[in-house]
């Protein structure tokens, strides 16, 4: 019997994004943890209540821009001084709520309240994910899997393709409106080599790092808010993009919900450091 794949590819873009809902920052290399990337979603905004809030309501958070240094993130937004947020330092412990997950977490200080307030227009704060909070991934896609996350919307991972986005651009283009990057879907880890769409099929995506083997697995197609209809340039919003997808990517598995790219989990290799170019090796779901 072959070992041999049914896809080959190669590791082209990866992305976090340090506070969920913010913009992303593009990486060269992102070692794997358990719950995903480093330091993707491990701080989030939460309202006075305490529930999280994100694009959908708030576009002008596309606008803030992270940038991850070696014992610190800077919070960059037009307008405002950065905002440095200590990787090691947290404030006061405290309850939120991330869709119907309440969690442990901890605030991140006045400062940095005022900060997303000010720029946000409405009481906010800002806190870190719990390192000792266990938050799973839903059994009813990872089966006899744990996947723990941080604040992701419930995964750790998201993973799609170059082509399937060039798929999409080719529809905008034929109906005369612009393309859009990549960063509107809020990606881990993009693929080249793959056709449009192959992504939704992989029951095992197998990467060659540098200390050893990674394994990931899609495990359920990632249904889209309106956050893709969000420029990421200026937060202003157009339907188009949704609009677009609704015309060929309605999936039946999901209600008919619109689909772009896979969640998925981590089967193998926490620790071991992705990096752009790598190749991948993937087996097809039958």
């Amino acid at each position: 019997m072959s070992n041999a794949p049914d896809l080959t590819a190669a590791i082209a873009r990866l992305f976090v994004y340090p506070v969920k809902s913010c913009a992303g920052v593009e990486l060269r290399e992102a070692v794997l943890t358990e719950t995903g990337l480093d330091l993707d979603r491990a701080w989030m905004v939460v309202d006075e209540k305490g529930d999280f809030v994100s694009q959908r309501e708030l576009p002008r958070m596309a606008l803030i821009r992270p940038q991850i240094r070696l014992s610190d993130v800077v919070l960059r937004a037009p307008g405002m001084l950065a905002l440095h947020l200590q990787i090691d330092t947290v404030e006061e412990p405290v309850k939120v709520r991330v869709w119907d997950d309440e969690v442990q977490a901890y605030d991140m200080g006045a400062v940095a309240a005022q900060w997303f307030s000010d720029f946000l227009g409405r009481p906010l704060r800002l806190v870190r994910f719990d390192p000792e909070q266990q938050r799973l991934a839903s059994r009813k896609w990872t089966g006899d899997a744990e996947a723990p996350t941080q604040f992701q919307d419930g995964y750790p991972l998201l993973v799609t393709s170059t082509a399937s986005l060039d798929l999409l651009n080719a529809r905008l283009a034929a109906a005369g409106h612009a393309a859009v990057g990549i960063e509107r879907f809020r990606p881990n880890i993009v693929l080249a080599g793959l056709e449009a769409h192959d992504e939704d099929r992989l029951e095992l995506i197998r990467i060659a790092a540098d200390e050893g083997q990674v394994q990931l697995r899609p495990v359920k197609p990632c249904s889209r808010c309106p956050i893709p209809n969000v420029d990421p340039a200026t937060a202003q919003v157009d339907p188009v993009v949704t609009d677009t997808l609704q015309s060929y990517r309605r999936d039946p598995a999901l209600d008919g919900a619109v689909t772009f790219a896979m969640n998925a989990i981590v089967v193998e290799g926490v620790d071991r450091t992705l990096r752009i170019g790598q190749p991948v090796a993937a087996t097809i779901r039958f």
